[in-house]
């Protein structure tokens, strides 16, 4: 079962709150803090992670003959209650009966949803990022109409930007909008939706891309529409049934309680749609939303490492094989030194994702809430929150099946749905390759490594200030830290210098990435670290908890910085080797 991480949490949010003078402000008290997490984390173990298993086994979500959807049994309760107890409503303005909650709070409940139940959650997590994609660019009327039902959890909303032959290239998408009157009809298909159809909510908004008759080819193109499976009557209530169905609902390796449908547009006519914005500036508003939905990937990413982690520990604690070394009798697996070592890299690596987690919802808040909307370290940061997050998820699944042995390759456990589940993460809301090349390409090269460099300074300024710190855990990673940003700045300066040759330095940018991410994570590590040495000296402190914090920043630098150094190389060394590779002999 499911245990939210709530002290670590708390923990990772008072840290962050000391270094982030806008949390300061914005996050509730320590109370309120601790009541709402609580709270949370009782749904979520209670009544949400209890039909996760149950819902993979089942084989998920199935399409019936009249093109309705059902949802694993217990889901539409279990969303019933996620709405009734307000948690639909945290992150949106309060205008529209929201709480307007900080995303640094919201992310750690998000992270509880995730990871009892990725496949149930995945719907309100889809709602929220359309919830922020209307307040950012909806007209008022639209706001009016669209986001309090959706506020309170009665309507749910869908992305729709994959066609058949239109997926990472949204250049190619065919799906045509034509005006009539004061709205469009849209026609076409669209793939990969994710809670396209269920029986969860009265109804369902798709925000749509499409093109208008008249539009120029390629991304300038493209417009965004609102496609409400029922149409709206003026008084608010649901009218006839608009002219989009599932057509089908995708057998997937994992996730299977959530629906994913084949959506067709326009069969009888043409769906209505209503224009969000102006004709044309559909991608720029989707690309608004995409730090939302590219941060909360990387949080899913963080929210199955943990449930992997504690599913791993509650094995290794019970299964008794074998008699560990220096031991005198049989005892559980935990005392086995390599596993100790797997679930010792798991606890670190999943502590420095969340507080790297918390970091990037702060500097989102931050950039939301100041006056000149400077979000250059927000989106900085973004791309390496999604995919470190994420590819770290599958080590980490994966070394859960591993402690689990022969019993991990057996569906029973559930070790295995994780290991599935998790593979979609770096695929989905832009793969890791994407990832590496907004980072590398628009946030590094573009600037001339400005804000890359500016990073690194700030975590050597922060290790050099720690090498001498009377706690050995602390001074060691501080001392890793430093040198492995030295190695940092020298892969940026390469790529740097490298940069007229777009092929070389493309083959480096996902180990560019995995680089920055692993030094980000031990940077955020080191800060609680620093924070625990001092806690320790107080009275009445929870002595474990922060002595195994300790024990993370030992951890982290011994079996999880290293990896920077690879990373560096690789970033040095990828380009040169990888076109050396010849396709044509390799094809002959």
């Amino acid at each position: 079962m499911y245990k939210a991480p709530i002290t670590d949490m708390k923990f990772a949010l008072r840290v962050h709150r000391k270094h982030s003078p806008h949390l300061a402000h914005s996050l509730p008290d320590d109370e309120m803090i601790d009541v709402i997490l609580t709270e949370a984390g009782k749904l979520a173990g209670d009544v949400i992670a209890p039909l996760n298993h149950s819902a993979d086994k089942a084989g998920g979500a199935k399409r019936h003959d009249d093109a309705t959807v059902s949802t694993p049994d217990g889901f539409a309760a279990a969303f019933a209650q996620l709405a009734e107890g307000g948690w639909t409503s945290m992150e949106a303005d309060e205008a529209f009966g929201g709480q307007n909650m900080p995303l640094a709070l919201s992310s750690c409940v998000n992270e509880m949803w995730q990871a009892s139940n990725m496949a149930f959650s995945l719907c309100h997590l889809l709602t929220q990022g359309l919830i922020s994609a209307l307040q950012h660019s909806a007209s008022d009327t639209q706001k009016a109409t669209f986001l309090p039902p959706m506020v309170e959890g009665r309507w749910t909303g869908t992305m729709n930007l994959t066609e058949p032959q239109a997926g990472t290239d949204l250049a190619a998408i065919k799906t045509k909008a034509v005006k009539t009157g004061d709205h469009y009809l849209i026609s076409g298909q669209k793939i990969y939706i994710t809670y396209g159809e269920h029986d969860m909510a009265e109804n369902i908004i798709h925000l749509v891309l499409a093109r208008t008759p008249d539009a120029p080819e390629g991304h300038k193109g493209i417009s965004v529409f609102l496609v409400p499976k029922y149409l709206i009557n003026e008084d608010g209530s649901l009218g006839a049934r608009n002219d989009v169905h599932c057509v089908s609902i995708e057998k997937k390796l994992g996730i299977k309680g959530s629906p994913t449908a084949v959506l067709q547009y326009g069969d009888n006519g043409g769906a209505v749609g209503y224009l969000v914005g102006e004709e044309n500036q559909g991608l720029a508003i989707m690309f608004g939303m995409m730090n939302h939905a590219r941060f909360n990937v990387g949080l899913q990413g963080l929210a199955l490492s943990d449930r992997a982690l504690q599913q791993a520990l509650s094995y290794a604690e019970t299964r008794v094989q074998g008699i560990p070394l220096a031991k005198d009798a049989k005892s559980p697996i935990i005392h086995h030194p390599d596993v100790m070592r797997l679930l010792g890299q798991m606890k670190a690596e999943s502590e420095a994702m969340r507080a790297l987690m918390i970091y990037g919802a702060a500097l989102l808040d931050e950039s939301e809430a100041s006056d000149d909307g400077d979000s250059s370290r927000a989106d900085f940061m973004i791309p390496i929150i999604k995919g470190w997050l994420t590819e770290q998820s599958q080590i980490m699944t994966s070394h859960n099946v591993q402690i689990h042995g022969g019993m991990g390759f057996i569906e029973e456990t559930g070790a295995a749905q994780h290991y599935r589940d998790a593979r979609i993460l770096p695929i989905y809301e832009g793969t890791t390759a994407i990832q590496s090349n907004d980072l590398l390409f628009r946030k590094t090269i573009r600037d001339e490594g400005r804000e890359a460099k500016a990073l690194i300074a700030e975590i050597t300024t922060e290790a050099q200030a720690q090498i001498s710190h009377d706690d050995e855990a602390i001074s060691l990673l501080a001392t890793d830290l430093q040198a492995k940003c030295q190695e940092a700045e020298d892969a940026i300066n390469s790529l740097l210098a490298r940069r007229n040759d777009a092929r070389d330095i493309a083959a480096s940018g996902v180990p560019y990435l995995m680089m920055l991410g692993t030094l980000t994570g031990g940077w955020h590590l080191l800060r609680q670290g620093v924070l625990a040495s001092s806690a320790l000296r107080q009275e009445g402190a929870d002595t474990a908890f922060l002595r195994n914090k300790l024990a993370s920043c030992r951890l982290f630098a011994a079996l999880s910085l290293p990896q920077a150094s690879s990373y560096a190389q690789m970033a040095l060394r990828a380009g040169q080797a990888t076109e050396s590779l010849s396709i044509e002999d390799w094809l002959a």
